[in-house]
């Protein structure tokens, strides 16, 4: 476990000099990977949702990024958004339900945040604190079948 973790850390590390190199991917001018974006979308009434969906070594990641208080939730550590994720594969339809892995934060100011995705019947997520308006860099590390894979993203929070 100590192994694991020394190694999530290094893969973060390593990943941050490229992690937020180009531009951001749009309809027009998707990233190599083939991410697509989705802007705030309305759920709910009372709840913005950010979609992003990413293809990763035959895996589709798909996140969204929500207001705690829209979907009327209060974390007691004090976090202000919520990050799901979702893992299926890419050609089959078929979502995994054995993921481990994490999520960092990088906010506008270079602050970091990191949080273990915890598993919700297949659906995996993290809390977090979006406390400065800017740019969101989101770095997601997971381990299927032993194979590691990383996807990573922009979210701008107004």
């Amino acid at each position: 476990m100590k192994k694991l973790l020394i190694l999530l850390i290094m893969i973060f590390l390593i990943s941050l000099g490229t992690a937020f190199a180009g531009d951001h991917p749009t309809a027009e001018h998707p990233s190599a990977d083939h991410a697509t974006m989705d802007h705030p979308t309305t759920n709910h009434p009372s709840m913005d949702t950010f979609r992003h969906k990413e293809t990763v070594d035959g895996i589709l990641a798909d996140f969204q990024v929500m207001s705690l208080a829209g979907i009327n939730m209060t974390d007691p550590e004090g976090n202000t958004h919520h990050i799901m994720v979702k893992f299926m594969h890419d050609k089959m339809d078929h979502q995994i339900m054995n993921v481990a892995g994490k999520i960092k934060i990088i906010n506008p100011s270079g602050k970091e945040q990191v949080a273990k995705l915890k598993d919700f019947n297949g659906m995996y997520a993290s809390n977090f604190i979006f406390d400065e308006k800017g740019r969101y860099g989101v770095i997601c590390l997971f381990k299927e079948n032993g194979n590691k894979h990383v996807a990573k993203f922009w979210y701008d929070h107004k």
